[in-house]
């Protein structure tokens, strides 16, 4: 079944303590969730109300539109 996931988040999650910090993906494009890869770093030109849907590598936009509650 195709799922589309809504995330609102532009950076990862910090978690402390740790012997080094721990950093969980909040916006949907990492490619080792839960863990952060960087992938974020695609989310600093996203415009506030738009929903943005990238292809299933989570690398390219391949559609937006308004974004509707």
């Amino acid at each position: 079944m195709a799922r589309m996931v809504r995330h609102e988040a532009t950076g990862p999650n910090r978690i402390d303590p740790q012997e080094k910090p721990v950093f969980i993906c909040a916006g949907g494009l990492s490619k080792t969730l839960p863990h952060c890869d960087g992938s974020h770093s695609r989310c600093k030109d996203e415009q506030a109300g738009t929903l943005y849907i990238y292809d299933t590598q989570r690398e390219t936009v391949v559609e937006q539109k308004p974004d509707t509650p």
